[in-house]
């Protein structure tokens, strides 16, 4: 017996997604004859603009509404509850549940790290771990991370240094409630289930475990070279749609420049994880038209930006091997949606419902917790209100409104008091 996944990461781009256009591709990457997922996990980037994000709470009603019903259409023979929706800043992970298998998850914890600025979540890592038993199974545990690492061509060593501190500071408390876990952590969501794993002892832990199964995706901003393309660059080796690998257009030699590849075979991070082949065109940076919803490969050729290389920056990573048992079935990316400049990238896998052993030599985590975690991201997020605050006061019209309203008010207060004093 095997538990069915999808993980599906998507750039956002601060704009809300279009559920119209998008449901029809949520699962292009499941087999025609494959039945519907037993687990949808998407893991959002950008999800919304910086001042809604920063604020959570019911500011983020309308982006993650509009996944809901993306979700809700493209799964028209097949139901699914939303069983927590986690943000933090503007990176977020949405984990579904079938309607038939949800009573089958008995707990699950959240997390979350900011790597922007001052530790904010402009950039960051959202993580669900959850205990998943049918009646007649072991209980397996899965641990599911979204991400959005440092970008640009020259931010290679700044990427490399985003994992290790995901790695560090990410961190799982499973003898405390989900809520006094993230109640700092603004997102309107609250899981329908906030019962404890078993063990009520366990210590606090990081994304390595070795009892539970690892799936790493986002925007992970790696990019195909360490220098900003040049025009006669996006003229010979900017790739285009063509079935001939020969052809120097064909996006396959234009792979061989990842940097992620590179970084992992070097050890240099994403350790001991792996990834299925990627049989696809670069995911970013797509000159998106915005008259266009969807945009199918065949429609034309690749609108890229010409001060960008095209790159795999969106990609799904997995722990596999020494005991875990992940089956990738078809990784690949959907369309090009006009909301966003990044293509979506989708995985089908299955893991064996049968629990992993506790060996200690699988339990070994590449960089050690930083016991300063909660203190950090506890400052961070001070600093995300206040210039969450900001952010909504001058870039948003709702907060112009509110700020103009402020200043007529106390400008009138003072005259009034003024008058009075005369």
């Amino acid at each position: 017996m095997a538990l069915s996944l999808y993980l599906l990461t998507f750039n956002c781009a601060r704009t809300l997604v279009q559920p119209d256009a998008f449901a029809p591709y949520l699962f292009q990457a499941l087999e025609s004859d494959s039945h519907s997922p037993a687990l949808l996990v998407l893991c959002l980037q950008e999800v919304a603009p910086i001042s809604y994000a920063f604020l959570g709470g019911s500011f983020l009603t309308p982006y993650f509404t509009a996944i809901r019903n993306t979700v809700k259409l493209a799964s028209k023979d097949q139901s699914y509850i939303n069983v927590v929706t986690r943000n933090l800043g503007l990176t977020a992970l949405m984990v579904f549940a079938r309607d038939d298998v949800a009573d089958n998850i008995a707990w699950l914890h959240t997390a979350g790290v900011g790597l922007g600025l001052s530790d904010m979540g402009n950039k960051g890592a959202v993580g669900v771990r959850l205990g998943y038993k049918p009646s007649d199974s072991d209980e397996i545990k899965l641990t599911f991370v979204s991400a959005h690492l440092a970008p640009m061509e020259d931010g290679l060593e700044r990427r490399n240094e985003d994992y290790k501190n995901i790695v560090q500071r990410l961190v799982f408390v499973p003898d405390q409630g989900r809520k006094s876990v993230a109640q700092d952590e603004e997102s309107e969501d609250t899981p329908l289930l906030q019962g404890q794993p078993p063990t009520q002892n366990a210590s606090e832990s990081g994304i390595y475990t070795a009892d539970s199964y690892l799936f790493f995706a986002g925007d992970l901003n790696y990019r195909t070279s360490l220098l900003r393309p040049s025009p006669q660059d996006v003229q010979d080796r900017f790739p285009q749609p063509t079935q001939d690998e020969n052809n120097p257009k064909h996006f396959r030699h234009l792979l061989a420049e990842d940097q992620l590849t590179q970084e992992i075979r070097t050890g240099k991070t994403l350790h001991e994880l792996t990834e299925a082949p990627i049989d696809f065109p670069p995911t970013y940076k797509y000159r998106n038209d915005e008259s266009k919803a969807v945009t199918l490969d065949g429609d034309r050729d690749w609108a890229w930006a010409p001060h960008r290389w095209p790159s795999w920056c969106d990609r799904i990573f997995f722990r596999n091997g020494d005991g875990f048992k992940v089956n990738p079935q078809k990784y690949t990316c959907l369309p090009l949606f006009g909301t966003s400049d990044h293509r979506p990238v989708a995985l089908a896998a299955a893991v064996p419902l049968k629990a992993l052993s506790r060996a200690e030599e699988l339990d070994r985590a590449p960089f050690s917790i930083d016991p300063e975690w909660k203190s950090r991201r506890a400052m961070a997020r001070k600093r995300e209100l206040a210039v969450g605050i900001l952010a909504y006061l001058t870039l948003t019209r709702e907060g112009n409104g509110l700020l103009a309203a402020s200043v007529i008010g106390a400008l009138g207060g003072w005259l009034i008091i003024r008058s009075l004093l005369v």
